[in-house]
């Protein structure tokens, strides 16, 4: 992930959003991973950042988990390879999450030495208090089965199964009146009080941007970026 992926989702969901002929957005990486986080010269542009910039760069990350959450259209995450830090975030806004069984997933932020605060509104209400109290504060990688157990995923499939899955899943919505599952999405999120995304934006939006800029957070991109432990590793992990 980078500036330009976030800049570029974000408008291609908010652009697909108001197509009435679209029944479905699926989300997939191309390479070997899904997505394995963020990109390195991203990150070391994010370690120069100042906290006014963090705080902005927050919030576009923030504004694109929100533009999939939102989108009207079906959306469908298909997971293969890793799927680390934001990528969560980028699987959790959409509506069906379907996984190769070999995916590795980890919220690793707390090994960078910041917290994965703005894909936590959207992940938590996936995998809820308990999910995130183990997975987000070990920051350890997990399997696809139990990212299925946790409910980050719907479906773990054999990698050659995903497009069958996926085919299957898409014929089951095209089979279904456009206009009612769109209205479905809506009463979905009016149920489940979408709005308290929003006043969540604003306060995950200055942790992270503190975090980033505190000498922790300095020191997990360092360490990261440099190839070597951080300054607060316990013998016992080693």
């Amino acid at each position: 992930m980078d500036e330009r992926m976030i800049a570029e989702l974000t408008e291609a969901f908010q652009s697909l959003g108001t197509d009435k002929e679209l029944r479905a957005i699926v989300l997939r990486g191309k390479g070997k991973s899904f997505c394995a986080g963020a990109d390195l010269n991203y990150m070391k542009s994010i370690a120069r950042f100042g906290v006014e910039e963090n705080r902005q760069d927050a919030r576009k990350l923030a504004a694109l988990f929100q533009a999939i959450y939102r989108c009207p259209v079906p959306t469908i995450a298909v997971v293969h390879g890793s799927a680390f830090g934001g990528a969560n975030g980028l699987l959790a806004s959409c509506d069906i999450v379907i996984a190769g069984k070999h995916t590795r997933f980890a919220f690793s932020e707390v090994k960078l030495g910041i917290a994965p605060a703005t894909i936590a509104p959207f992940v938590m209400r996936r995998i809820g208090e308990t999910g995130a109290r183990e997975l987000m504060i070990t920051g350890r990688r997990f399997t696809t089965d139990e990212a299925e157990r946790w409910n980050l995923v719907n479906r773990g499939v054999d990698e050659e199964l995903l497009d069958e899955v996926l085919g299957e899943t898409l014929r089951h919505i095209g089979s279904a009146g456009p206009e009612a599952v769109r209205e479905t999405k809506l009463l979905i999120h009016k149920v489940a009080d979408s709005s308290a995304m929003d006043r969540l934006m604003d306060y995950t939006a200055e942790l992270i941007a503190g975090l980033r800029n505190s000498p922790e957070g300095q020191e997990g991109m360092a360490s990261f970026l440099e190839k070597r432990k951080p300054n607060w590793m316990q013998e016992k992990d080693l």
